[in-house]
């Protein structure tokens, strides 16, 4: 006999007024964040547990969602990061034999409040036209009126300093203990897959709560440092700023990934600003300056640095650009052994294009021991 289920209504409200009927999935009930789209038409999984999408609600912009099932392994993350989820079809039953199980139960289990039956290609026209927004979806208040009020006590994501509820709340470690390099990595919400990128290159890794300070670090006798991704706007986060300046200061070997890239740039007085709606996705194209290649790139974020502060930088370089809207894709530093990236090289999910870059790191951490 199939499974019968009890369809619920459900309703997308966005801050400047426009409204979206549709139907619930995963748990009944009200998220709100900013208003975000992915444009992958897989990994889907991987997405929902980044731990980058931390207070925002995420449409997959693919037409289906769910078709391949879920597995353990495929995650970022201990669990889901996103605040909701919206998309245009949702499936029920799913094709791939070593799925553990269905999108549908893992959104239960995870209490992701879902709407799904959105136009969803006329919601990310809107955005695109009107910039990110915050937004409120629920499947247990129905009146309009009583989710807008709702929706003024969201917070802007500009401002918001999210690392602290993401990270690591104690020190651990990754890899092999007796292998020939040490890297320290700071959590701002790292993911899974860039620390086994590292730890198969043949590194052992200690992984630190996003605040820890430099001199604690500094304990583990590391012969260079990652920055990771991470959540929210990095102005606010001074400490880290501080950190990476003291890293810089060390000469020790330094590797930024997203949040890590935009913290790169602040330690060298380049100011961050937010996006019109953020680069999110699995088909972006970055240009390399230095070998003329293009490389299609793994990308989430909202925030990019700022490249008119970049041009009159006499020490940090441009490295990378996107070829959609030229904004900085990555930048070194010209004097110290530090460079960054604002796309995501260990590409889970994504093409690997961009993988070299951990080799990169490598060479320089050895040039430097």
């Amino acid at each position: 006999m199939p499974q019968t289920r009890s369809i619920q209504p459900a309703i997308l409200l966005l801050e400047d007024g426009t409204v979206f009927q549709g139907k619930a999935f995963g748990k009944i009930g009200t998220a709100s964040g900013e208003l975000c789209f992915n444009t992958g038409m897989t990994g889907y999984q991987e997405v929902f547990t980044d731990p980058s999408y931390k207070g925002q609600v995420l449409i997959m912009n693919n037409c289906y969602i769910g078709n391949y099932g879920v597995k353990k392994d495929d995650v970022e993350s201990e669990s889901v990061k996103i605040n909701g989820l919206i998309a245009k079809n949702i499936a029920y039953n799913y094709s791939r034999p070593m799925a553990d199980g269905s999108l549908e139960k893992f959104l239960d289990e995870n209490n992701l409040v879902t709407i799904y039956d959105v136009d969803t290609r006329a919601l990310v026209s809107h955005i695109r036209s009107q910039g990110a927004m915050n937004c409120i979806i629920s499947s247990e208040i129905l009146d309009v009126d009583q989710l807008k009020a709702k929706l003024k006590d969201v917070p802007s994501m500009e401002g918001q300093a999210l690392c602290k509820e993401v990270t690591t709340k104690e020190p651990y470690n990754v890899g092999d203990p007796n292998a020939g390099i040490r890297i320290a990595v700071l959590d701002n919400g790292v993911k899974r897959n860039m620390l086994k990128c590292l730890s198969e290159k043949g590194a052992y890794l200690q992984v630190f709560p996003t605040d820890t300070p430099f001199e604690e670090c500094e304990k583990f006798k590391p012969n260079a440092y990652f920055v990771s991704n991470g959540p929210g706007d990095p102005a606010p986060l001074k400490y880290a700023v501080d950190t990476v300046k003291k890293i810089l200061a060390a000469d020790k070997p330094m590797f930024g990934i997203c949040l890590g890239h935009q913290l790169l740039a602040l330690a060298n007085d380049i100011p961050t600003y937010k996006m019109h709606h953020g680069h999110r996705g699995l088909n972006h194209p970055v240009k390399n300056l230095a070998t003329g290649r293009c490389e299609i790139t793994t990308q989430n974020h909202g925030f990019a640095v700022d490249p008119k502060a970049v041009a009159a930088s006499e020490y940090v370089e441009v490295t990378h650009v996107n070829l959609n809207d030229q904004s900085i894709e990555g930048i070194r530093i010209k004097n110290k052994p530090a460079f960054s990236v604002q796309y995501h090289p260990e590409s889970t999910p994504g093409p690997y294009d961009s993988r070299y870059l951990f080799d990169d790191f490598f060479t320089m951490i050895k040039k430097h021991m």
